[in-house]
């Protein structure tokens, strides 16, 4: 795109904000933002007790051609995935079909010989000791390495740390997670994900981010190099199980309210989800099985980000008040669980910012 081009882009955003922004100051936080971060386009959703209190599309789903965000836009949510791929996992013991505890040998196929005393859990928490191979050479989405490849390629990497000495972030665990719910079940992930997961909660909307697939309401997702936006980077990184999911703000509520029910998973097994995991000195991490354990405005907050190239997500969830925002962008930037926290301080207390 050329500058005329982004200047005119930006400047039916700028348009878009001001049409929707009346006097509401979770639309002020926006309408700022979007013009100091030049975020391309955003929706929100923001839920108490499990009644939807706000709604909102922002900006622009392509520059190019001026198509608008709306709540139905689909963006890429990144690492929100790995809720999901925990859930499938966590479904499959419930079935009675592994345990959390198993090690990773029983069902992986010529996993190197230092993975063996590797467990599911490790790869749940992040406390494996496997490298990451986001960043590394060989893992783009046009490579389509087989499971068998995915492990040899990044097998080749010794442990970091014996498993459950340090928390470190790993996309592989959660590859290697979804490959696990392939052999278990005898499905492919995303066949098991839509028959136990969005299907039952008719998250219609959510799918395989994979570019040849024909999304409607897809989102284009940006990145920004000094002030000036560029489409991202047409050969990605192959996320799967650890990212590649690509939702909408109203089926990541069906998701939400699902959680706050027993109807996919137990108590006991949202229990385990959401407790931090220990290492083995007995130090808690703030980690579970896919989510982050933090504390927000004073609040218990259960959530995730997610960053894939041109997109920004948050899911951020407060059982103490029964809150849950969700908030999905458009850029590579990662703003969105820092807007996402401003949005809750508005929210706050028991009233709304309307």
């Amino acid at each position: 795109m050329d500058r005329c081009t982004i200047s005119r882009a930006f400047a039916v955003v700028a348009l878009l904000l001001a049409r929707t922004c009346l006097a509401d100051p979770v639309d002020d936080l926006f309408r700022e933002a979007m013009e100091q971060h030049r975020i391309p386009g955003a929706a929100l959703m923001v839920i108490k007790d499990g009644k939807e209190i706000k709604s909102a599309a922002y900006g622009l789903a392509n520059l190019e051609l001026n198509v608008p965000v709306t709540t139905n836009t689909v963006f890429e949510i990144g690492s929100i995935t790995k809720q999901f791929t925990a859930a499938c996992v966590l479904l499959l013991q419930q079935d009675g079909r592994l345990s959390v505890d198993d090690k990773i040998r029983k069902h992986l196929l010529n996993i190197p010989e230092g993975w063996t005393n590797v467990s599911i859990r490790h790869l749940l928490t992040h406390t494996s000791g496997i490298k990451s191979y986001t960043g590394l050479d060989g893992f783009a989405l046009t490579s389509r390495l087989t499971q068998a490849q995915f492990i040899k390629s990044i097998g080749v990497h010794p442990l970091e740390f014996q498993p459950g000495e340090v928390w470190k972030y790993s996309n592989t665990g959660y590859n290697l997670l979804g490959f696990i719910v392939e052999n278990v079940s005898g499905q492919t992930y995303w066949q098991f994900l839509r028959g136990r997961i969005l299907q039952p909660l008719e998250m219609n909307e959510t799918a395989d981010r994979n570019p040849a697939n024909i999304i409607t309401n897809r989102a284009d997702g940006y990145e920004r190099i000094n002030q000036a936006a560029f489409n991202r980077d047409y050969d990605v990184t192959d996320v799967f199980a650890a990212g590649a999911i690509v939702s909408t703000v109203g089926d990541l509520a069906k998701w939400s309210a699902a959680l706050d029910t027993d109807k996919l998973l137990t108590a006991k097994t949202k229990e385990q989800m959401w407790t931090p995991h220990s290492l083995t000195d007995g130090n808690a991490t703030k980690y579970g099985f896919g989510w982050r354990i933090e504390t927000v405005e004073g609040l218990r907050n259960l959530g995730h980000s997610g960053s894939t190239s041109g997109f920004s997500a948050s899911f951020r969830r407060f059982p103490d008040n029964g809150l849950t925002v969700i908030l999905l962008t458009n850029t590579g930037e990662q703003i969105a669980t820092t807007l996402a926290r401003k949005v809750v301080a508005r929210y706050r207390s028991d009233n709304t910012a309307n």
